[in-house]
This record gives structure tokens, sequence and C-alpha cells, in this order.
């Protein structure tokens, strides 16, 4: 059962850092220093974090092992804070406070806000 759980808990991680690096690959530099791909990334792990959990808690839709994999499997692999701790460093190396500061609390409140968005969505979605 631990060996099964460590296996699905890989293959989601590693879909999840796939599809975040993708993601890096698809959006375009923007020039400002703001990492706006991290920042993307978070908050759409956030929303299907959310998302997944009240489906997987409220419904038989997803089996524990379905959540694994999907929740801490491939959300954990998608979403990254030390990327995002390291940009946030960046910004503030470079004399980017503001930006270091609204990408910081942006992340923060964005990110609950899309939290709790999934989780709504999937309450109306039952």
């Amino acid at each position: 059962m631990v060996m099964k759980n460590v296996l699905l808990v890989g293959a989601g991680g590693f879909a999840g850092s796939v599809a975040r690096y993708l993601v890096a690959l698809a959006v375009p530099f923007s020039g400002t220093g703001f990492p706006f791909a991290t920042f993307a990334v978070n908050l759409l792990g956030s929303f299907l974090i959310g998302f997944i959990s009240e489906l997987a808690l409220s419904t038989t839709l997803l089996s524990p092992e379905a959540r694994l994999l999907l929740t801490t499997g491939f959300c954990g692999g998608f979403t990254t804070f030390s990327t995002a701790m390291y940009e946030t460093g960046g910004l503030m190396r470079d004399g980017e406070a503001l930006y270091a500061s609204l990408y910081v609390a942006g992340s923060l409140a964005g990110g609950l806000a899309c939290l709790f968005s999934g989780t709504l969505l999937a309450k109306l979605w039952q």
C-alpha cells in the first residue's frame, strides 16, 4: 500500500513538474522582471487543489488514490514555493522592492482567492 502511494505521488509529481516547465516555456518573459509564469502556476495550482480536494472530500467522484495522485502529486509538483521565494529574492537583489512586495502579497491573496474559488466551483458543480 505504501509503495503504491509513493508511486502515485511520484507519477503525479512528475506530470506536475513537466506541466510547470511547459507553462514557463509558454509564458513570454515580460521584460519587467516580474515572474509571471511562477505566479500563474501557483494561482492555478491553488485553484486546482481547492477544486480537487472539495470533489474528493464531498463526493465519490475521486478515490483516495486519485486525490493523492492529483493533490500531493500533481499539484505538489506543479506549484512551487521555493521558486517563488528565489524569484522574490532576485527582485529584492535587483532593487525591485515594489515588484517583490506585489509578488508576495499577490501570491498569498491570489492563492487563497483561487483556492476558495476552486472549492466553490466544485460545490456548485456537484
